[in-house]
Formats: C-alpha cells, sequence, structure tokens
C-alpha cells in the first residue's frame, strides 16, 4: 500500500489554445490517479464541503482506502494560472487555500504500517509531519518547488535528509544546490542523506543520480500539449506505484518507475485536469513504455 499526501485542489487554467474552470487538481490528486494504475493506495488530503461529488467519486475510484481524505467546513483550495506560449512558464492568477490553510495531515492508525510514501508537493513540516507519524516505512520519495526553498529552507533541508528519493525539476536542482551542472546538483543533494535523487527536465525526460552512478530516460514525444498541470505530479504518482507494484526499491527498478512516470505523464498533459490520465488502458500504457524503449535502443556496434 502507498500513502500519498498533498493538495487536492480545483484549478482554472488558461492556455494559448483554452481555458478550463475549476478542474480538479492538487499533486495528491494526479499522484493517485496515477500510482494507483499499478498498486493499493491511500490518500491523505483535505477538502470543502463544496468539493464537488463527481470528484470525490473519482478519488473513490482510485484509492483503495480515503480514511485519510478529510471534508471540513469551508471552500476547497482554489488556484489560477496563466501559461505561456511555451507551456513551461506560467504566471498564477489567484491562490485561494481554502480549508487547506489549516491542513494538518492525520494518517489513519491503520495506515501507518504502510511500506511506501508519496510525499506530494506540500510545505515541508506538513510532508515531516506525516513521515513522524508512519512507522519505518521502506522508501519515502518526496516532492517540492521554489516556494518553499525561497521560504523554508532549513525544514526542507530536513526533510531531504529523512526520504529515500528526491524529485525536483532542473531549475529548482541548481537553485537549491547553487550548482550550473545538474551532475554536481545531484552530488550534493546526495550528501544530505537520499539514496536517489531525480531530475525532472520537462520535455527532455528526467535523470536518476546514485552514488552509484547515472541514468538518463527521455520524454514520451508529444506533437501537442494541451496542459502541462500535474505532470510532474503524475511522474512521481508512477514512480512510487511501480516501486511498490514490483516491491522493490534497488536501481534498476528505479529506472523502469521512471520510465513509467514519463509514459504516465504524457498522458496527463494531452488535457486539462485528470480526464485522459483517468481514461488509458493498460495496453495504451505498455504501447507508450514500447515507444519510449525505441526511442533509446541501438544495435551493439564496435569503431573499427
Amino acid at each position: 500500500m502507498i500513502v500519498v499526501v498533498g493538495s487536492i485542489a480545483l484549478d482554472s487554467i488558461e492556455t494559448p489554445t483554452d481555458k478550463a474552470e475549476e478542474v480538479l487538481g492538487g499533486s495528491a490528486t494526479f499522484i493517485c490517479a496515477s500510482a494507483s494504475r499499478l498498486a493499493p493506495t491511500a490518500v491523505i488530503g483535505i477538502v470543502g464541503d463544496d468539493f464537488p461529488n463527481p470528484y470525490r467519486e473519482l478519488f473513490q475510484k482510485w484509492c483503495f482506502d480515503v480514511s485519510g481524505l478529510a471534508v471540513s467546513p469551508g471552500r476547497t483550495f482554489r488556484w489560477g494560472c496563466r501559461y505561456h506560449p511555451d507551456m513551461i512558464h506560467r504566471d498564477t492568477l489567484f491562490t485561494e487555500l481554502g480549508v487547506f490553510e489549516t491542513f494538518s495531515p492525520l494518517v489513519p492508525a491503520h495506515l501507518r504500517g504502510c511500506p511506501y510514501v508519496g510525499l506530494g508537493n506540500i510545505h515541508p513540516l506538513q510532508q515531516m509531519q506525516v513521515l513522524d507519524q508512519m512507522d519505518h516505512p521502506e522508501w519515502v520519495v518526496a516532492d517540492t518547488m521554489k516556494l518553499w526553498i525561497d521560504i523554508a529552507r532549513e525544514d526542507l533541508d530536513r526533510l531531504i535528509g529523512r526520504v529515500n528519493a528526491l524529485v525536483i525539476n532542473d531549475e529548482e536542482a541548481r537553485q537549491l544546490t547553487g550548482c550550473i551542472s545538474l551532475a554536481a546538483a545531484a552530488e550534493h543533494l546526495l550528501a544530505m542523506g537520499p539514496a536517489a535523487i531525480i531530475i525532472k527536465r520537462g520535455e527532455h525526460g528526467a535523470s536518476l543520480h546514485t552514488r552509484d552512478g547515472q541514468f538518463y530516460s527521455p520524454a514520451f514525444p508529444l506533437a501537442s500539449v494541451k496542459d502541462t498541470t500535474g505532470a510532474g505530479d503524475t511522474f512521481l504518482g508512477g514512480l512510487v506505484g511501480w516501486i511498490a507494484h514490483q516491491k522493490n526499491c534497488d536501481v534498476e527498478t528505479i529506472k523502469q518507475g521512471i520510465s513509467i512516470g514519463s509514459c504516465l505523464a504524457s498522458f496527463t498533459v494531452e488535457s486539462s485536469g485528470v480526464t485522459r490520465l483517468d481514461s488509458i488502458s493498460r495496453q495504451e500504457i505498455q504501447a507508450r513504455l514500447d515507444g519510449l524503449e525505441n526511442l533509446v535502443r541501438v544495435q551493439p556496434f564496435v569503431i573499427d
């Protein structure tokens, strides 16, 4: 079982070609939608009493256990953004925390022995609150973002020392370490405690860094991208989902998890919210995994 904690939100997204109002979003949402395709998942999060029933039903569909999903009087967390034409950079239009402002994660007693934990992108103190309640999990992966590097650096440093793997994007890795080289940034982060650093590189894929070596995976190429919101969370969900599915966290399994996470993220960006991610079949996932493998396959050859 995977315990997933993170935000659950109603997102309003503007892109150069589309606009979506109050679609289901948040880090816990995308992680659960992704991880639950591979292993039993439990969600820890909070929503307001205005949270739409169809979205609540999606969590019940994805998650083996929803006992950690609190419903509190008030408004659900809302967030809005406008993407630049490159679909990489974006401007936040508004943030309304609602009931999430006082969110204190509570892990139900029967979930505290779960072996796998996915810490979605929330304040590092909240992430550590979850770890404080867990009973020696086998593998913990955490995400973070620029905001926490800016305003909660000491807490983030403490969190990094408590996880097995850190997922971070290239800009954040450079900001956090002061290193221009991502390989050097990864070495710096490994020295803080994790056994694995996974650096997301957007459309250029992701890299795995351990004390024994490196691994690079491309992203699945797409001709059209509708909305990149949640792609990184989906990636993390695929990664922890595969670790839990295999009941193994060695380097080769993490490599496979990165590939699966990349493929699942490629579905997320084809729609706003979780529409595309929720509808895919195992056959579609496998087809993209095969396509990803073909991108890097080359016959062995020798220079004469």
